[in-house]
This record gives C-alpha cells, sequence and structure tokens, in this order.
C-alpha cells in the first residue's frame, strides 16, 4: 500500500508539511520531498538507519527561507518508501544505484551532497558515481572507510548482540528496538523526542518484515576483517572520497556516541584537508533531533560561500 504524507497522523503532518513524491527506482517505489524553486541549486539532504525524511524537517527550514531546492528522499526500505524483504535489496551498491537513478530521474546537477549515518555510504558512492554533478558535499555522524572503525560497534552489549543471527532479528525487527528506544536514547532532548517525533518513525515501520534493513543495515559496517561483509567496497569508497577536490563540510554533535568526534571527525579533515569545520552542534548521533534548524543555518551559510554562482 501506498501512503503518503498526507496520510500519516496530523502532528507528522504539521512538523512535516511538505507534498509526497515518488519515482521508480530500480524497480522500487522511493518516496521524496521536492521542495523550493526548480531552477535553483538543488540541496539533497540524506538519512540513514531508521530514520526517514521526516529527521531533516527542521533543517529544511532555512534552506528554503535562502532559496535553495531541497530534495529529501527516502531511502528504500525506510520511511514512505517501498519496503522489501529480501536480503538482497539491500546492498551498500543497491542503496547507492537507487540514489543514482533518483538523481537521474530528476536530472538534478551542481547538486550539493549533504550526508548523515548511512546516507554516508550511500551518498557518497552515488556522488562518486556522478562526480560530474556535485558542487559540494557536507557529512555528519557518518564514515566513508574500514578503519578505524567505531568502538560502540565492537562491544557486545549491546551492538554484537543485537546483530547476532537469531537475537538480531528479535530484537530489532520483531520487537522493532531501533526505531524506537534506539533512537530514544541517541538523541539529547530525550522528551521531546519522545512527545514530538518517535511516532513518526515508528509509524512508518509498523510491520517486522518492513524494519528488516534496521538489522541488515549494520551488519555490513566493517568492524572485523574476519566477518566484514561490505569492506572491500569501503575500501574502494574511501579511496574515491580522498581524490575529491570540492568544498566540503564537517558537522558533528557534541554528544555524539557511536560516531564518536574526537575520532571520526579529524579523519574526514585528513581526507579532506580543505573542508570547513568541524562545526558542533548540541546533539548524540540523531543530532537533527537536536540542532535540525541550526544545521540548516550551517549549510545555507556554507552554500552561500562555497556554492558557484549563488542560489540559482
Amino acid at each position: 500500500m501506498t501512503r503518503t504524507i498526507a496520510d500519516l497522523d496530523p502532528d507528522i503532518q504539521k512538523r512535516y508539511p511538505y507534498k509526497s513524491n515518488f519515482a521508480n527506482v530500480n524497480g522500487w517505489r522511493m518516496h521524496y520531498v521536492d521542495e523550493g524553486p526548480k531552477d535553483a541549486k538543488p540541496v539533497l539532504l540524506l538519512h540513514g538507519n531508521p530514520a526517514w525524511g521526516f529527521l531533516w524537517r527542521e533543517t529544511v527550514k532555512p534552506l528554503l527561507q535562502a532559496g535553495y531546492r531541497v530534495i529529501v528522499p527516502d531511502q528504500i526500505g525506510f520511511g514512505l518508501s517501498e519496503h522489501p524483504h529480501a536480503a538482497s535489496a539491500h546492498s551498500l551498491d543497491n542503496h547507492a544505484a537507487n540514489l543514482v537513478a533518483l538523481i537521474d530521474h530528476l536530472d538534478l546537477k551542481n547538486i550539493f551532497f549533504v550526508c548523515h549515518d548511512w546516507g554516508g555510504p550511500t551518498g557518497l558512492c552515488a556522488l562518486l558515481t556522478r562526480q560530474d554533478l556535485a558542487s559540494a558535499v557536507a557529512v555528519m555522524s557518518t564514515w566513508a572507510w574500514r578503519e578505524p572503525s567505531s568502538d560502540f560497534h565492537k562491544q557486545v552489549m549491546p551492538w554484537l548482540t543485537m546483530h547476532a543471527p537469531i537475537v538480531g532479528p528479535y530484537i530489532m525487527g520483531r520487537q522493532g528496538a531501533f526505531p524506537g528506544r534506539g533512537m530514544y536514547l541517541s538523541v539529547v532532548d530525550r522528551e521531546k523526542f519522545k512527545t514530538e517525533a518517535m511516532n513518526a518513525y515508528q509509524s512508518v515501520l509498523p510491520d517486522p518484515n518492513d524494519r528488516r534493513l534496521t538489522w541488515q543495515w549494520p551488519r555490513s559496517i566493517p568492524v572485523s576483517p574476519a566477518t566484514d561483509i561490505a569492506g572491500d567496497r569501503f575500501e574502494w569508497l574511501e579511496e574515491g572520497v580522498r581524490a575529491l577536490n570540492i568544498p566540503s563540510c564537517v558537522i558533528w554533535g557534541r554528544e555524539e556516541v557511536v560516531f564518536t568526534a574526537d575520532v571520526f571527525a579529524p579523519k574526514w579533515h585528513e581526507i579532506w584537508p580543505h573542508a570547513e569545520g568541524t562545526h558542533m552542534v548540541t546533539g548524540n548521533h540523531f543530532l537533527q533531533e537536536d540542532s535540525g534548524y541550526e544545521i540548516g543555518e550551517l549549510l545555507s551559510d556554507f552554500a552561500e560561500r562555497n556554492l558557484s554562482g549563488g542560489v540559482g
């Protein structure tokens, strides 16, 4: 069943008051928001696990006020996009190809890529595939390499236990732990998140089978050469992003516990010595929940100074 933003709870509609659009990407139905002048410079906001475009709701506002075209897709498997139940649909390459298909469908040029969490590996793979269409890139709470990996992802509790063959699908799939308590524990203002946002993430993944990606994607995070299933791809990705020479910006949450700022932000600056930042904001892993509007202002300011030709 196809759902749109207009089909969701009124409170969600009020906080994310945009028109739903759909595109066919490699045989899947992708939902996206496309706001602002169609001839303005496009800003592509890419979310990760287990979020959807709603995560960027406050970030969108300053970008639209500045006159940019803002495009916010829901990655296949999340939000109002189609939710494939087959493991084969959810490789890094397939998700990157889905974003490339959307870029081609919309005929985007001079794209400002903004990548968070799994929006980093997927979005940067898409960027490398369409380098001639990219004008700038911003990263936050994400990675694009095999090492260093996150200490959080190497801990038996909770991470490795949640992703064990039987326990993981039960906790993440059947119990829906990630869109609920997982995100709740990964913001700073938890009470605000519980009352204003949690339902938006839980309600779009109501069925355990629809939550497949919440426990499959984490298994692709490189933590050990003996078990990595996407390690070679991340080596390719790091080599590619190191060769990029476009305006870059790094934004991070002060309270981030997954991709800690002391390890991951310096790595980005080592890869891109020319990158602006690191701009530190209030926020844990889902920093947009605590500082979404401020992040939008940082992105708008960066874009104004770095995108050739201004807004249009």
